[in-house]
């Protein structure tokens, strides 16, 4: 059995020596955990999805050397990500007409069957800000404080939208048969 290096291990030696394999071996343990994030964003639109990580890494692997350790790698390479959705948010905002089913179905979208479709739909009634929290959350288990450092929210902002978008999914999927 090998030893994996640690992150810190492995972000000193991209900062310091440009080592792409150490960066390799981090994007290698990140990536799946990403690319679900931002699946979960785009409501299960795998091509943007891929970008949006690819475009996440990219800036990780730039900015590397601004790592100062105050948080996990995790929680800064995620903090990142935050950011990039965010500026695609605003740089391609959603038309009014389209509901969350229309749009994937626009994008060819299908998800894994009919729960798949009611889990996307109902992620797709939450506001951005509520679906990254829940995600984040329920998704990738992060606590409710790893969630304000990587969006940059108050910790009770992040609880109230923790909140509000818990009850909208279950309102939404108790709507459509699925019980509590």
């Amino acid at each position: 059995m090998s030893l994996q290096p640690n992150d810190t291990y492995l972000v000193a030696r991209v900062a310091v020596m440009h080592d792409k394999k150490a960066f390799d071996a981090l994007v290698c343990k990140y990536q799946s955990r990403l690319r679900r994030f931002f699946l979960s964003q785009t409501l299960g639109d795998s091509q943007l999805s891929d970008d949006l990580a690819q475009d996440t890494f990219v800036k990780a692997y730039v900015g590397i050397s601004g790592f100062r350790g105050m948080s996990s790698f995790s929680t800064w390479l995620f903090r990142i990500a935050w950011r990039v959705l965010y500026d695609y948010a605003r740089s391609h905002r959603p038309t009014a007409d389209i509901d969350g089913c229309a749009a994937m179905a626009a994008r060819g979208i299908e998800p894994d069957g009919a729960l798949g479709m009611d889990v996307y739909e109902a992620l797709a009634r939450l506001k951005p800000a509520e679906r990254a929290c829940v995600t984040l959350q329920l998704i990738d288990g992060q606590t409710v404080d790893k969630i304000a450092s990587i969006t940059g929210m108050p910790a009770n902002t992040v609880k109230s939208h923790l909140k509000r978008g818990k009850d909208r999914l279950a309102d939404y999927l108790r709507q459509n048969g699925y019980d509590k």
